[in-house]
């Protein structure tokens, strides 16, 4: 077997830790950046919005591209490919032309994903997989703590543009460590060779994943519910997480910086306790618990009236994050063929940042319209349906299969 050592599996978390911290310190220095160009808020806002609209732009037809080359080879372009176009940020002076590039960094985000993803599967095997994502989670809470940190450090002794060429140089570095991890794919195109990626080979992908969805309902619903819960649903309660901290709690910046150090200390200690017990623990616990964990932080945060119950909140929802994501990224690289890991995941994401777009779009007008509590408070309470009925699918003894380390579905 490749993978009998940790050799890879280590430069591969290097390597994303790497690229992680360097996303923190770009996406603060490119606030800081555009605000200090505009001096409005809006126009920051707008780059939260880049995110969701790279991947509508990207994911319908990304998938067929993903499954269709070279892992390794893709990751590392793509790589390359954001670190020249951050590293030219800097040099425009058009907030419209800064956008296109943003657009552009995050469409190549969006394919850097499924397809890392794909090639995470490939090369860890089954049984190391709990214990590498547990890390990864770890790694990704650490860079949720140290991005801010040293960026904060990067302003003291030059400017956000400085940050800026940081990142670009980390991303650079993270492909290279890509380029020299194992070649698991010797010829480019894995299926179809000589096509090239056209419409009609895009609705014949889509056919496949829905194929495949019909074909295992359960897988189905595990990835939609988890999806709308700590994708959709989150990110749109995120979204009025400011606004709630000011006009509700009465929290000045500086406390409201405090609180979110607090949920940053809330993911580093779970994704601890998570790294050291995830080998005692079943996925479909660490899912369930878990996503019932994040919806009563929620729930404490939205009828919060004060900043020690918010912070308490915020803590909680952070704890058990490692613990849910962990488990669901184990159960999707078991239960999804790598062969069309790539379109699944692609599509997916596609239907998520719709959803995304959407629910933001609701609460965001709703807050305008009633209190932003009662608002943040009925998301909330869909949360945790949401959250109930993934633990209830989720810890049907019927469906234990799917959470062995060797699942039941095959690739087609």
């Amino acid at each position: 077997m490749l993978c009998k050592s940790w050799k890879y599996p280590s430069m591969l978390l290097f390597g994303i830790g790497v690229s992680n911290i360097g996303a923190w310190i770009y996406f603060i220095a490119l606030n800081l950046m555009v605000l200090n160009m505009t001096h409005s808020p809006l126009a920051v806002a707008a780059l939260y919005m880049s995110r969701p609209l790279a991947t509508l732009f990207t994911n319908l037809w990304s998938g067929s591209l993903i499954d269709r080359l070279n892992k390794r080879n893709l990751m590392v372009f793509l790589d390359v490919f954001r670190a020249i176009l951050i590293g030219m940020l800097p040099w425009f002076s058009s907030i419209w032309c800064i956008y296109i590039l943003v657009i552009l960094i995050n469409m190549a985000g969006s394919i850097f994903g499924p397809a890392s993803t794909t090639y995470i599967t490939k090369l860890i095997p089954a049984e190391q997989r709990p214990r590498f994502n547990s890390l990864n989670s770890l790694i990704n809470s650490g860079a949720f703590l140290i991005g801010p940190a040293i960026a904060g450090l990067l302003f003291l002794v030059g400017s956000p543009i400085f940050a800026i060429y940081i990142n670009a140089v980390a991303l650079f570095v993270s492909g290279v460590i890509t380029y020299l991890m194992p070649n698991l794919e010797k010829r480019t195109p894995i299926d179809i060779p000589g096509k090239k990626i056209s419409l009609e080979l895009i609705k014949k992908d889509w056919s496949i994943v829905f194929q495949f969805y019909r074909s295992y309902v359960y897988v189905m619903i595990i990835c939609f519910l988890f999806g709308s819960l700590m994708v959709v649903m989150a990110s749109a309660v995120d979204s009025l997480e400011a606004s709630f901290a000011q006009l509700v709690l009465y929290l000045s910046e500086s406390d409201y910086g405090i609180l979110v150090s607090i949920a940053g200390a809330g993911i580093i200690v779970g994704a601890m306790v998570n790294t050291l017990i995830v080998k005692k623990i079943a996925i479909s616990v660490m899912i369930g618990v878990g996503a019932l964990g994040v919806c009563l932080g929620y729930i404490i945060y939205a009828f919060s009236d004060s900043f020690y119950i918010a912070a308490v909140g915020f803590f909680v929802l952070a704890f058990f994050l490692a613990f849910v994501n962990t488990g669901f990224t184990t159960f999707y690289q078991n239960n999804i063929p790598v062969d069309v890991m790539g379109r699944v995941g692609s599509l997916n994401e596609f239907f998520f940042a719709i959803g995304i777009i959407i629910t933001t779009a609701i609460l965001g007008v709703a807050a305008e319209l009633f209190s932003i509590q009662i608002v943040v408070i009925a998301a909330v309470l869909v949360m945790l349906l949401l959250g109930v009925a993934l633990c209830v699918c989720i810890l049907r003894p019927s469906k234990i299969q799917y959470y062995k380390l060797t699942p039941p579905v095959k690739g087609k």
